[in-house]
């Protein structure tokens, strides 16, 4: 009798260039799909309704997928560390695979479900796949993880890729009895996000699922990412690969990411076209160095990695921040980019640092509170590159030069020109002479008649308190 071996899909959504399920595969012909719908990750309360929406979409898809193989995939719904151990003993699993995660939850949880398997006497194999290198492998000379992204996109950048693994074939189907204790076990039929409590009535920024991810990715290196360099900066322009979704839920294999770009390598006919690829992979390694610090720092999930942020004298101003999360600071380009966040679920990456910048050096808001109100609203929001993205910016990170403030006027003229971006997200702004939006100095008398607020804070005299306050911090 062939042994069965179950594969639980976390975030890597996908059958193409998935190394534990092509290991699964290796294994045995018998392999199994298994989703587990936590109560604990879907009561939080910084869960986006359009990522729960994306996230059905995906496994939808999924399904889909193993049904085509004779293969199936099996929903649960409990606390992992219960529910798995319970389903692959009714099944007489002799093996559960997984691939690992970075976040100390999610490790703390894996703890547990391999505790509780192996008290069954089944096998628990786990492997890395959302990064194209394990933690333990991009490390200093010394042997110390990096603290610092330049050194560490050096290391990462000169190391061999692997190749992308196969989607597994020659599956073999469960037999009736073993499809009829899956269902004794507790496998139900996929929830809507609604059946979930998460209502998202706008379209998704990307089609979700693997088909979808993969067609895009191909597009973008077929054409976009020859100019990325050039582009990438300007929210009114289509100009990144948009995949940022695609790769928080693992739709896409890192390894099949980083081949399509030495494909397009190959089509280069300039200089330019070749340095916005490289632009591109630090993008790509910028989302591993993230992921790399919390594997080893997870403290960072809970406040500031440079210790003087513990007591920053944040103003903390409930209107401000209301003002901030609805796009009413009068500042167009920061209001422009927290209504494409609020309407989509998704926000430029330009805007988001631009949008940071404001909430702690002008509003002088604590930047875990933007932080926070970013992962209740992206489709794409992971812990690792928001909080790394969040601290970058609020200056209490990993980051050599820790005092970045970003004028939005300087930004907007620079970023946004013609002020397109601007007008499409602030509409009643649409006839206001672009001057006065690149400036954020908006006559009062248009303020009043298009029901625009004036400017909450002053940008110089809240740099020069921010300023002023880091200091005196500083010296104790």
């Amino acid at each position: 009798m062939t042994d069965l071996v179950l594969f639980w899909h976390r975030r890597d959504l996908r059958l193409a260039d998935n190394v534990g399920l092509a290991a699964a595969r290796q294994l045995s012909p018998k392999v199994v799909g298994l989703f587990c719908l936590d109560p604990e990750i879907l009561g939080r309360d910084d869960l986006a309704p359009a990522r729960v929406a994306y996230l059905i979409g995906c496994l939808q898809e999924l399904q889909r997928a193993y049904a085509q193989r004779q293969s199936q995939l099996f929903v649960l719904h409990g606390k992992p560390e219960k529910a798995i151990p319970a389903f692959a003993a009714a099944l007489n699993a002799r093996s559960v695979f997984w691939n690992q995660d970075v976040e100390p939850d999610a490790r703390q949880r894996d703890l547990a479900v391999t505790a509780a398997l192996q008290s069954h006497g089944i096998r628990v194999e786990t492997f890395w796949d959302q990064i194209l290198h394990a933690p333990e492998d991009i490390q200093t000379g010394s042997g110390s993880p990096y603290t610092v992204y330049t050194p560490f996109w050096k290391n990462w950048s000169r190391r061999p890729k692997a190749e992308p693994l196969p989607t597994p074939e020659g599956i073999e189907e469960l037999t009736d009895a073993e499809k009829d204790a899956a269902q004794s076990a507790g496998a139900i039929d996929l929830p809507s996000a609604q059946d979930l409590g998460f209502v998202w009535e706008n379209p998704l920024v990307l089609e979700p699922g693997e088909t979808a991810a993969r067609t895009k990715l191909k597009d973008f290196c077929d054409r976009a990412i020859f100019d990325y360099g050039n582009q990438r900066n300007f929210p009114a322009v289509d100009g990144t690969s948009g995949l940022s979704a695609a790769f928080r839920f693992g739709t896409l294999g890192m390894r099949e990411v980083w081949a399509t770009t030495v494909a397009a390598e190959h089509q280069c006919r300039s200089d330019e076209a070749y340095d916005s690829i490289r632009s591109w992979r630090q993008e790509l390694a910028w989302r591993e160095f993230y992921q790399h610090v919390m594997y080893f720092f997870p403290e960072l999930a809970d406040g500031p990695y440079r210790s003087p942020w513990q007591n920053f004298p944040w103003d903390n101003d409930p209107q401000h921040f209301q003002a901030w999360c609805e796009g009413r600071t009068g500042y167009p380009i920061v209001d422009a980019a927290m209504r494409q966040l609020n309407q989509t679920g998704w926000m430029h990456n330009r805007c988001r640092m631009i949008v940071a910048s404001f909430l702690t050096k002008d509003l002088i808001i604590n930047w875990q509170w933007g932080e926070k109100y970013f992962m209740q609203h992206l489709i794409d929001g992971d812990l690792s590159s928001n909080n790394g993205g969040w601290q970058w910016s609020a200056s209490s990170g990993m980051d050599p030069k820790p005092l970045r403030i970003f004028n939005p006027a300087t930004q907007a003229q620079k970023f946004d020109p013609e002020a397109e971006y601007i007008r499409r997200w602030v509409p009643e702004l649409r006839s206001v002479d672009t001057e006065y939006l690149m400036t954020g100095k908006i006559p009062k008398s248009d303020c009043e008649a298009f029901d625009y607020p004036l400017p909450i804070v002053d940008h110089q005299e809240r740099q020069r308190q921010f300023k002023a306050r880091l200091q005196a911090l500083k010296r104790g």
